[in-house]
């Protein structure tokens, strides 16, 4: 037998090469597209308000839908976004948790929201406040930080394309703060920013174009898929360190991992995503079946064939 030092090392490094085969595809893959999600050449290039505030970020993405309406009709609906005020119009299961208005975003236009001033607080979560900066109504607002200096810069700007559309064009910039939190909770906005913006930007064109939002059901549906992606993955992993079949189970968290970051990062609809993941579940627990059925007949052959020794 292999010294144990050998084998934990050797299933230490399979975690490590998932992490980086998973790692690599985020960043050299998805990361670039997510970055600047329906942008143009020339609307990631172009300067916008409050831009210099941050100098040298970290977290750099412009993001844009078009949306069928004019800036005075999607300016409303804009300006109000908000925690414990209009909220996102995004994932309102987890977005809206804890605001005391509801768990969903506003169906309206609320007056009470329509007319911020620079300084005003705009609330983004239980734990996080931004304060309002430059507002020129029917063009751009912009948030930022409360830190001195600035670390992060939140412009929302609509730019007429013709009569009938409008470019609705979201950047984001933000540096890590000091702090072991805050560099943590800058790790978790990293993978969690590409897909609430683009939510956000598809609701704000949703309500501007009169649709009625997703049922709460769709979304709890797609929660819970990635919650179970997530689950997979992390049962999969432990299982590299502590089972004997340990090559089989990075093959099943290599899975999981890819069926995670594609149900957060890509645009296939929720009859897709949905569902993928208790597939993929169903199929682990069909494959492990299988392997223990097939080590139940191999140890029952042995035993009963005639060139086994007599015990």
């Amino acid at each position: 037998m292999r010294p144990v030092i050998f084998i934990a090392l050797e299933r230490a490094a399979a975690v490590v090469f998932l992490v980086g085969v998973l790692g690599s595809a985020y960043f050299f893959l998805i990361r670039p597209a997510q970055l600047h999600w329906g942008a143009t050449g020339e609307e990631i290039a172009r300067a916008m308000p409050e831009d210099e505030i941050v100098a040298h970020p970290a977290f750099d993405a412009t993001r844009a839908i078009t949306i069928r309406g004019t800036p005075q009709q999607i300016w409303p609906w804009l300006v109000q976004m908000g925690f414990r005020r209009a909220g996102f119009y995004g994932y309102d299961l987890i977005e809206n948790v804890g605001s005391g208005t509801g768990i969903r975003s506003a169906r309206t236009i609320l007056t009470q929201f329509q007319h911020p001033q620079t300084g005003d607080l705009e609330p983004i979560s239980v734990a996080a406040t931004l304060v309002f900066s430059t507002v020129e109504p029917n063009s751009v607002v912009v948030w930022r930080s409360r830190d001195v200096p600035c670390n992060g810069v939140y412009i929302w700007q609509v730019v007429p394309v013709d009569a009938r559309h409008t470019r609705l064009i979201s950047r984001i910039r933000w540096s890590y703060a000091p702090g072991a939190w805050f560099k943590a909770l800058g790790v978790f906005t990293e993978f969690a920013d590409h897909v609430a913006v683009r939510r956000i930007l598809e609701g704000v064109r949703d309500r501007a174009e009169g649709r009625s939002p997703e049922p709460l059901s769709i979304e709890a549906l797609v929660i819970a898929g990635w919650l179970l992606a997530f689950l997979e993955f992390c049962t999969a992993t432990i299982a590299i360190v502590f089972s004997r079949h340990w090559k089989i189970a990075w093959l099943f968290a290599l899975g999981a991992g890819a069926l995670l970051l594609f149900n957060l990062y890509s645009s296939a609809p929720v009859w897709v995503c949905a569902p993928l993941p208790s597939l993929f579940l169903a199929w682990i627990v069909w494959a492990w079946r299988k392997g223990r059925l097939a080590t139940r007949r191999a140890n029952h052959d042995r035993i009963t064939s005639p060139l086994a020794p007599a015990r």
